[in-house]
């Protein structure tokens, strides 16, 4: 697989993992719970009742296999981790230092973009200034007034304008010589299920395999 796609692959392997962590997590799932609602302590005439919470998965009964799975999927994205590390080795290009040197660019291209909107202007807004003034008891008091407001730019917005220019046309182009390096980058990794698999479809998948190697031994 290229890069891309590992990268696709180690997202879903966290998106797995919390996925079945958030099982795991909730007593109720691991665990059998009775409830006795001990009536005849307040009524001998009434019998105890016994209530079985409901666990909240379908993977009750399989919380064993589903701590396996864990187990599994961290294994295979630590394979996967080292194949992709070893695989941006081999890239024309540093993929992280240029990913994020990009995001760099891209972050001060929008700052400077902004700054060119801007215009110097003089705004006049009713009521939005105040004063103070004495009554004639000697109490100060505050009073409504005009505001007028005067924004000056102090840069040279042309000089601002062609910098960020400058720095979205140079993200471009690192941009598609990164897409480029995730396509035609090889990660030497074979994948356990399809990138597309639910959750349902990989577990059944570890399952299959569990039963296979059990009936080779």
């Amino acid at each position: 697989m290229n890069l891309k796609e590992a990268f696709r692959y180690q997202n879903k392997f966290s998106a797995f993992l919390k996925e079945a962590e958030n099982v795991l997590a909730c007593d109720n799932n691991v665990c059998t719970i009775e409830e006795t609602h001990l009536r005849s302590r307040v009524d001998r005439n009434e019998p105890d009742e016994t209530v079985t919470l409901r666990p909240e998965t379908k993977y009750a009964d399989d919380i064993t296999e589903l701590v396996g799975f864990v187990m599994f999927l961290l294994k295979e994205k630590e394979h996967l981790s080292a194949a992709v590390r070893s695989g941006k080795t081999k890239a024309d290009i540093d993929i992280d230092a240029e990913t994020n040197l990009n995001a760099a660019r891209q972050q001060a291209a929008r700052i400077l973009t902004h700054m060119a909107d801007l215009r110097s202007t003089e705004e006049t807004f009713p009521s939005r200034g105040y004063g103070y003034k004495f009554s004639s008891l000697g109490e100060q008091k505050t009073y409504k007034c005009p505001l007028k407001r005067v924004t000056t730019i102090h840069y040279n917005r042309n000089e601002i304008r062609r910098s960020a220019r400058h720095l979205n046309a140079r993200a471009d182009i690192v941009s598609a010589e990164i897409d480029r390096c995730l396509v035609n980058t090889n990660v030497d990794y074979k994948a356990p299920f399809d990138v597309n698999a639910s959750f349902d479809d990989a577990f059944e998948s570890y399952l299959d395999m569990l039963t296979k190697s059990e009936g080779k031994r």
